[in-house]
């Protein structure tokens, strides 16, 4: 485990994880892993890290995807990851419905932080857009960002926060 860390990543779930669709994923027939996203969840899990994903689903506050369908979908993610995900938080809400849990709003991170009690200045948070990476720097955890999902266009705007080239190239980095 890396040094100053205490045994925590984030995860945001589409374009880190799976591939991100640009009509949302609302079925389960449309769900792609990343390439090297399982492997880097062994890696990460074998490595003494627990995983919490933070995920922002407005599908559902837009009524194009059901609770019922989401679990599913996210427990083909966890089983695709071979079942190394600790927990999820998630925000079904709408931007415009002024929720505090939707990215980069802190809710889900704060929800997360007290569950589990991790110091998120020594927590990890991957992710691919500028929503997460604020979420991130507003709760004080360290932003790395991956070139896959919305990552190339969301580098530009962010030329002080590590980037990987995706969630694989992360996890040999911090769990070699």
């Amino acid at each position: 485990m890396l040094e100053g860390s205490n045994g925590f990543v984030l995860l945001d779930r589409d374009g880190v994880i799976n591939v991100d669709r640009p009509d949302s994923l609302t079925r389960l027939e449309d769900l792609a892993i990343q390439p090297g996203a399982a492997e880097a969840a062994e890696m990460l899990v074998a490595g003494g890290y627990s995983l919490l994903v933070i995920t922002n689903q407005a599908a559902v506050g837009r009524g194009d995807l059901d609770l019922g369908t989401l679990e599913t979908i996210n427990a083909a993610v966890e089983k695709e990851l071979d079942g190394a995900i600790t927990d999820w938080f998630i925000c079904p809400h709408l931007s415009d419905d002024g929720c505090e849990c939707r990215k980069p709003g802190t809710l889900l991170l704060e929800q997360a932080q007290k569950k589990y009690g991790f110091d998120p200045s020594a927590t990890w948070f991957v992710a691919d857009a500028g929503r997460d990476v604020e979420a991130a720097l507003r709760f004080g955890c360290r932003p790395a960002l991956v070139r896959t999902g919305k990552g190339r266009a969301t580098e530009k705007d962010y030329p002080n926060i590590d980037v990987w080239d995706d969630l694989i190239s992360f996890a040999r980095w911090l769990a070699p």
